[in-house]
Formats: C-alpha cells, structure tokens, sequence
C-alpha cells in the first residue's frame, strides 16, 4: 500500500529504500538522508534541485507513523522563538495621501539581519505572529518616502483549495505538475502607526508586476497567478478587491491535517490575482 506525504505518494519499494538507507549507514545524518532520498526517487523542483527539505518533513511523518525509525537529531532544534528588541518599537504616525509616499520601495529580505528583523515585526504586530514559510519564499520590506511602511511575505501555494482548484478547472495530476507556478502571498502587514488610504492596494499592485521577476531570478520560475486566503471575519479583503484581485468563494475551515467533515481552522475567503492573460491553458498543460 502506497502512503502519500507532501502531495506525492510513495510506494512499498520507496519505502524499503529508504530504510535501506538508513540502515546501511548508521552515521548518515538526517540532512544526507534527504538528499540521497531524493537522488534515488529523483524527487526535484521545477528547477532541478533536490526536495530535501521535502524529503525531510516527510521522514519525520513516516517515523511518527511508524513507518520506519531515522537517526537521532545532531543538533537540537534551534529555538523558533522570535526575541523582540527596541528595533521594532511602534514609530511615530504616518497619515499622509498615498501620493506623498511615492515612489514605493520593496525591498528583498536577503540577508540574516533582515530576516530577523522582518520576523520580529511580524511576530510583533502580525495577528499570526511569525511562522516559517515553507519552501520557495520571497520577503520584502515596503518603503516610502524613506519610512518603513510594510512587509509583505509569499510562499508555496495551498496543495488544494477547492475554490481555486475549480476556478482553474484542472485535474490532479496537472495540479501536481504546475503548482510550482502559483505563489502564495502568506503574509501582508502594514505597521500599525502607518494610516494611509489606499496604501495597501498600491502595495498589492506594486508587488504583482514585481514579484515575477524576482521569483524567476530566485527560482527559475516564472509564477502565472498569486493566491491568498483572508480570514473571516476578521479582515473582508477590501484591499485585495481595490487591487483588482478575484474573490472565488470560502475554504471548508478543515485545514492540512484536519478531520474529514469537521471544521478545524478559521475559515477563509480565497483570492487570487492572475499574472498572465494565459494562466489558465498554463496551469492545466499536459
């Protein structure tokens, strides 16, 4: 019987490679696992690269199922905690028209410093505080004129979400295949003391004729459409629909790992902006 972790299923023969792996060497590492994992079921990216980290969190849900018994940890986990420092102390005001902060600045968080810093004020002001995005991620810092204004946070889209899936019209395995070409926008925060009309749809604007270009520099991958999911009713996603996104309907509430038929997580409204006039004969290609 096959097992599916991470959107891939894996069979019987998978599986006793992998032990195999383990088994042979005793001094393999966790890391040197993954990678040879990966080499040997030619588990890639779209850019060629190995899905290690994939590979990663699915040995540890194998080993919590059962399924096979990895060698302990080298180094403890680092500490997920963020430590909040004067450096994200709420600012003075910002209530100007959004013509007198133009031009608008995203800068890419791409060194330690930044990604610390930019944790720190998402953990701080943030109502999800800081979690880690998984897998292909771009950061930015929103600025003008010369003042830190926002941050904005995308990542891997949503394995499945019924309102998106429905609304491209594709089948599993075209799903499988072309996901890598959605992002996820994961976070977007306008600080708290910045109160300026309209900011956030120009914000959103600015990063969609922006993004692609970064995430191919970074990836490879040239994206075709943003997702985002906006809960409610906390937030109603007034920005998004100024910023010419589409509203597609509601998630169920069941969540990744959630019960079958039971709702588990805040329910959310699914937007989704289109990169290209094409995006959906790309998504659904063979």
């Amino acid at each position: 019987m096959s097992h599916r972790y991470c959107g891939r299923d894996f069979s019987p023969a998978e599986l006793d490679l992998i032990r195999r792996l383990i088994a042979e060497d005793p001094s393999r590492s966790r890391a040197e696992l993954s990678r040879l994992t990966c080499e040997a079921i030619d588990w890639r990216k779209p850019d060629g690269g190995l899905k290690a980290m994939s590979a990663r969190v699915v040995m540890l849900r194998m080993q919590a199922d059962g399924l096979l018994v990895l060698p302990p940890p080298r180094n403890p986990r680092p500490d997920p905690r963020v430590s909040i420092t004067p450096a994200t102390d709420p600012g003075s005001p910002i209530a100007l028209p959004v013509a007198a902060l133009r031009p608008l600045e995203l800068r890419l968080v791409d060194t330690k410093p930044d990604s610390r810093r930019w944790n720190e004020y998402i953990e701080r002001y943030h109502y999800l505080g800081h979690q880690p995005l998984p897998g292909a991620q771009l950061r930015y810092f929103v600025y003008g004129g010369g003042q830190l204004l926002a941050l904005l946070g995308f990542g891997a889209a949503a394995w499945q979400t019924a309102p998106r899936d429905t609304y491209i019209g594709w089948n599993h395995a075209q799903r499988k295949r072309n996901l890598p070409l959605i992002v996820n926008n994961a976070r977007f925060l306008i600080l708290p003391w910045v109160r300026v009309p309209h900011l956030a749809s120009m914000i959103l604007a600015q990063a969609a004729r922006q993004l692609p270009l970064h995430w191919e520099a970074r990836y490879r991958i040239h994206p075709v459409l943003i997702e985002t999911f906006v809960e409610t009713p906390r937030f109603k996603g007034t920005c998004y629909r100024a910023a010419n996104w589409t509203y597609l309907g509601r998630t169920q509430g069941r969540g990744k790992l959630g019960p079958s038929g039971r709702q588990s997580v805040p329910i959310k409204d699914v937007w989704v902006y289109p990169l290209r006039s094409t995006f959906r004969e790309l998504l659904v290609c063979p």
